[in-house]
């Protein structure tokens, strides 16, 4: 038990903001803070791994990033074409010619950047890692992520233990997060009329309901112009320290350059409004 002035001194680096290359979400007040838990939604194909990697690759600070969605060879050509900017294409042909020792030295500068590629992690998976990265690096990492939620093996084994295991497996992300002082994000997927990922996602349309506990729900809805050309709008559905619009109709946009994995504001004073 302790009063409000000791909070002052125990809080340790909770509430601190990472770094985040996204300043039209900035300034509307979403900020990725750490000891709080956040979820980013979309439909499958649509950008929320995309998301995840420009958040946890530009920003260069200590990060933990559990794929279970991608294998090793998507994420490395996706972090080296976000580091480099070269075409994804070219970057995946010289992984298959084995000629990317040019790389070497752009990716060690992100070396306390480190994946986990198990398909289906358990909690206990989760918690080895984090030992373990404290092990080697003498800190926590600033950033975890889960990438999906529902990759994560939580025992579900019929439709009703598959929302209270998910809204379980919150509460437990939740206290990761409290307890490392990591900001942790967990990536989900969206309700079945939501799920071509077309139309604004209101906080409704996160699937199982699970929108109790994070202290921040982004939801990613696109744009295409037939050209090869994507705008990946992004809406704060649910925001305990920042504007928040649960019908998802507020969002900001992002141009997609789907050769360099980069999303750029389009233009952080444009804030779509309904």
């Amino acid at each position: 038990m302790i009063s409000l002035s000791q909070a002052k001194r125990v809080k340790g680096a909770a509430g601190e903001p990472i770094p985040s290359p996204f300043k039209g979400l900035t300034k509307m007040g979403v900020e990725f803070r750490r000891g709080e838990f956040s979820i980013v939604c979309a439909g499958g194909g649509t950008g929320k791994s995309v998301f995840a990697a420009n958040l946890s690759v530009l920003p260069n600070i200590p990060a933990l990033y559990f794929s279970a969605d991608s294998n090793a060879a998507t994420q490395l050509t996706r972090a080296t074409a976000l580091i480099t900017g070269e075409d994804t294409q070219t970057l995946k042909r010289k992984l298959r010619e084995d000629q990317f020792d040019d790389y070497d030295r752009a990716l060690a500068d992100r070396w306390w950047l480190r994946y986990n590629f198990d398909a289906r992690p358990t909690a206990e998976d989760l918690e080895l890692h984090l030992k373990s990265y404290v092990e080697v690096f003498g800190i926590a990492p600033h950033l975890v992520i889960i990438d999906n939620i529902t990759n994560v093996d939580g025992g579900a084994d019929s439709a009703e233990s598959y929302t209270f295991g998910l809204e379980g497996m919150c509460e437990y992300l939740n206290e990761m997060a409290r307890t490392t002082h990591a900001h942790v994000l967990a990536l989900h997927h969206v309700t079945g009329e939501f799920s071509d990922g077309l139309k604004p996602i209101p906080q409704s349309g996160v699937k199982g309901k699970i929108s109790r506990v994070p202290s921040l729900i982004l939801t990613i809805h696109k744009e295409i112009d037939g050209m090869d050309s994507r705008v990946l709008h992004i809406s704060p559905v649910k925001n305990r320290e920042g504007f928040e619009d649960s019908s998802g109709e507020t969002f900001v946009s992002y141009d997609f350059n789907t050769s360099t994995m980069r999303l750029t504001d389009v233009d952080a004073s444009d804030v779509f409004l309904p």
